[in-house]
């Protein structure tokens, strides 16, 4: 499994300080899906913090079964394999830290100032340059894994992009040069580490998280299978599920599982 000199092995472990997260690696210079092979990784037993990084995956996923496109070598594609001492209702707290962890390293990598689109874009001013999935296991009653995926577009010609409902963008075309994956990578893993040592001791991020949600204030139509909600978007609770206050002023508790999510503002 070869790899981009700058996303080797050798350069990713001189360079990590984490005591558990990216600290069992597998690398891939092509793979289906990067959280396909963590969620089989974690159902066989693998370390908790386990990362699944790859330069290109030919079935790359988003949310609801959208597809992820990235050309070789101009994105960050990874899953992370998370063992929380959480209830399975709170496991998307850990995607909520990883979220926050991306923006956060990113600000301090590149100095942009980001948001999440709820549940789970990455968005500079409206237009998408990341996205999370989760996926999670179950032993029993009890939370046994979590899977977070992450795609960043790094260095990505966005004119190359397919069209999507929210337009792309990619961190290279909006600082104007390319940027470094390796220390963006090795940030976005010790930004992780600190959140997922709280998150393991009951402290939820939803404050944090809420800070940097676009989302927010923003009127929005949520449409799962519990039919359609139309509302301002109020606020998130403590394991991120987001509430929207309809017309007619009922506060509605949305889960990320299955909406799709259309407002007026940032990212539409």
């Amino acid at each position: 499994m070869a790899m981009n000199h700058e996303l080797s092995r050798a350069s990713l472990e001189a360079r990590l300080t984490t005591r558990v997260i990216g600290r069992h690696l597998e690398l891939h210079d092509e793979i289906d899906s990067t959280n396909t092979r963590a969620v089989t990784l974690a159902r066989e037993g693998t370390p908790d913090g386990t990362l699944v990084l790859a330069e290109r995956q030919t079935r790359g996923r988003g949310r609801l079964g959208r597809r992820w496109f990235a050309p070789r070598g101009t994105s960050l594609l990874m899953s992370l394999v998370l063992r929380p001492k959480l209830l399975p209702r709170q496991a998307l707290r850990a995607m909520m830290i990883c979220s926050l962890a991306a923006i956060e390293a990113i600000r301090s990598t590149s100095g942009l100032s980001l948001q999440v689109k709820w549940p789970n874009d990455i968005v500079a001013h409206g237009a998408k340059l990341g996205g999370l999935l989760t996926e999670l296991g179950l032993r029993g009653q009890q939370l046994d894994y979590v899977v977070v995926g992450m795609g960043l577009n790094v260095n990505l010609d966005i004119s190359a992009l397919p069209t999507w409902p929210t337009p792309p963008t990619s961190l290279s075309a909006i600082v104007g040069h390319p940027v470094s994956r390796l220390e963006l990578l090795v940030a976005i893993l010790e930004e992780i580490e600190p959140r997922y040592d709280k998150i393991s001791a009951g402290w939820s991020p939803h404050e944090e998280w809420r800070e940097h949600l676009a989302t927010l204030g923003q009127p929005v139509c949520v449409t799962g299978s519990q039919g359609s909600i139309q509302g301002v978007a109020e606020d998130v609770d403590q394991d991120g599920a987001l509430l929207v206050r309809t017309s007619d002023g009922e506060l509605c508790r949305v889960l990320a599982d299955d909406v799709t999510l259309r407002g007026q503002g940032p990212g539409p």
